[in-house]
């Protein structure tokens, strides 16, 4: 078994290497305790590739394996927003009411429950045909604005916040890579049309 999860994470890295070589970016093989990573250029923003894990139960021995991307920029109004695949819990939620913002495309609206803080500017956001074609492209989505985690330099201004995606398993297919990557590039560029983003290269610590 061990020798398969070598096989398995030495395939993943060898994609991850290859698509930070396609982006222009800079791939790092895992080191002890920690996973590979893969740090690129987006437009005006620095997108981190990586993965961690996460306990299921009790028992160490259950884990869950997460890929995830994050890109850290100046939020000057404190806008905040997640989305993600409705699911049949989330369908309940919705005949019970619970609040979930409807961005006035009905697949779109179908498909996904999205939350936030300022109705009309996650409506201004999701106005792009191309964002929401991207998302929907993904098997699974869990997309948001959140705070930096404090993984960012202690000399980054106040109002510094982070697009934070995550999805089961570690993620070796390169075009799906490259679809999330536009996700970044399109979300970040349209939160600046909108007011809700600056273009400031806010860089994490490497």
């Amino acid at each position: 078994m061990a020798d398969l999860r070598e096989l398995f994470a030495s395939s993943s890295a060898a994609v991850w290497d290859a698509f930070a070589d396609e982006v222009g970016g800079r791939f790092t093989e895992a080191g002890w305790g920690e996973g590979d990573v893969v740090r690129a250029k987006v437009g005006s923003w620095i997108v981190t590739l990586d993965t961690y894990s996460s306990s299921t139960t009790a028992g160490a021995e259950h884990t869950q394996n997460y890929t995830r991307l994050r890109a850290p920029y100046v939020n000057p109004d404190g806008l905040r927003f997640t989305v993600y695949r409705a699911s049949l819990f989330s369908a309940v939620g919705r005949l019970l009411r619970l609040q979930d913002i409807r961005v006035g495309y009905p697949d779109f609206d179908r498909d996904f429950i999205i939350k936030g803080n300022d109705d009309a500017k996650v409506r201004a956001l999701f106005a792009n045909e191309r964002l929401r074609e991207l998302l929907t492209a993904q098997p699974t989505v869990h997309l948001q604005v959140k705070d930096d985690e404090g993984w960012f330099d202690d000399d980054f201004p106040e109002g510094v916040d982070e697009l934070y995606f995550r999805a089961p398993g570690v993620i070796d297919d390169i075009d799906r890579l490259r679809t999330l990557f536009d996700v970044f590039g399109e979300a970040l560029n349209h939160l600046c049309r909108v007011g809700a983003a600056y273009e400031d290269d806010a860089e994490p610590v490497a």
